[in-house]
């Protein structure tokens, strides 16, 4: 428990002992921590788990510490809750992304009644920019949460060479209501009136335009190659290092291109897939020795691989290991513009892509 004399020096103590993002936080004061442990429903001590580097236990209190300075209300919590207990799943590899010198930052993305019960959360215009309590606040303090209960604080266990934004805040929810593809999670397998939060480490979202033309019977190919352009070019860790997961935020205009031409989720993650099996002498190129799984025999004529990958042909290998590694939704507004965002591919489970139902049945809601 730290004391000071008034708010503004709280603040700026919090700011030397390096417990904020560098922005400013709301103080967490017992009073208003104990508000959102309340409004989680849940005993202050209850341990969520161990959150990497540094090894520190995420109890509800902690996590509520970190609400608050994030701004959140206490509608938020069942999201913040889930959120950081998605990461701390081993197959996120937390600890390893928290260490790594890429600029891999967390991205939650909200299905479910939850979108607006706990939200509303920001689906359309401008989602993922300024704006949005909910977004700002919940991406926030999963952030803080990393920092204050990990442990990860730049240049000594976060080491990204330069990180992104998102790593201030990263998060959205699809756009149920003006997607023509049934939501996310219930692709991934929850049912469509469960809550759910998908966290999966990204890069910053990668800009694709693409013009549509509905007279052109190639509309829908051109869009797709240009998404895969987007998720697997060899600047990508996705085309050198293979193997992770990636996500891709069409626009409903964009969606209803695909969904015109007979594709689903399923049928848009195949041909993302196939159009994202890359040219061996690619990765040679520019792949330094990270080419160096592919071996070439003796007379040179053919590669053999050292290790699990199959590829459809000899000269190509897959930046994907499968399709369902490429998660598809709908958010912003229509236009020219959807987003990818391309991942770190690194850490024992490739930095998989994680799922989390939302629990709401013990939330309480707090008078005002």
């Amino acid at each position: 428990m730290l004391e000071a004399a008034d708010e503004s020096a709280a603040l700026e103590q919090l700011h030397e002992l390096g417990c904020t993002d560098g922005l400013p936080v709301v103080v967490p004061t017992a009073e208003r921590v104990n508000r959102m442990v309340l409004a989680s429903g849940q005993d202050a001590d209850m341990v969520l788990g161990e959150m990497g580097p540094m090894l520190g236990i995420a109890t509800v209190e902690k996590v509520a510490v970190a609400a608050v300075m994030a701004g959140c209300t206490p509608d938020h919590m069942p999201l913040v809750m889930a959120a950081v207990k998605a990461v701390m799943q081993p197959a996120f590899d937390l600890t390893e992304m928290q260490a790594t010198t890429h600029c891999t930052a967390p991205l939650v993305i909200v299905n479910g009644p939850a979108r607006q019960t706990c939200g509303p959360v920001a689906s359309g215009f401008g989602a993922l920019g300024p704006g949005h309590r909910a977004n700002a606040s919940i991406g926030r303090a999963l952030r803080l949460c990393m920092i204050n209960i990990g442990g990860a604080r730049p240049g000594s266990s976060d080491m990204a060479l330069l990180g992104h934004p998102g790593k201030f805040t990263y998060c959205l929810a699809e756009d149920e209501e003006h997607s023509p593809l049934p939501p996310l999670h219930v692709s991934l397998g929850f049912a469509p009136d469960d809550s759910v939060v998908t966290v999966v480490g990204a890069e910053a979202p990668h800009s694709v335009i693409y013009s549509g033309n509905a007279d052109d019977p190639q509309d829908a190919e051109k869009l797709l190659k240009q998404l895969a352009v987007g998720l697997a070019n060899m600047a990508t860790n996705n085309a050198v290092l293979t193997g992770g997961a990636a996500v891709v935020v069409l626009n409903p205009e964009h969606a209803d291109i695909l969904v015109n031409a007979n594709l689903n989720r399923e049928t848009v993650q195949q041909r993302l897939w196939e159009l994202t099996h890359l040219p061996k002498e690619d990765l040679r190129t520019f792949g330094g020795a990270f080419a160096g799984r592919f071996a070439v025999d003796k007379e040179g004529e053919k590669d053999t691989e050292k290790d699990s990958e199959k590829d459809d042909s000899p000269g190509t290998y897959q930046a994907f290991n499968k399709p369902q590694d490429i998660l598809v939704l709908v958010a912003g507004g229509s236009g020219l513009y959807s987003m990818v965002m391309p991942s770190w591919c690194a850490g024992a489970h490739k930095n998989s892509a994680v799922s989390m139902p939302v629990e709401t049945d013990q939330f309480c809601e707090i008078p005002t």
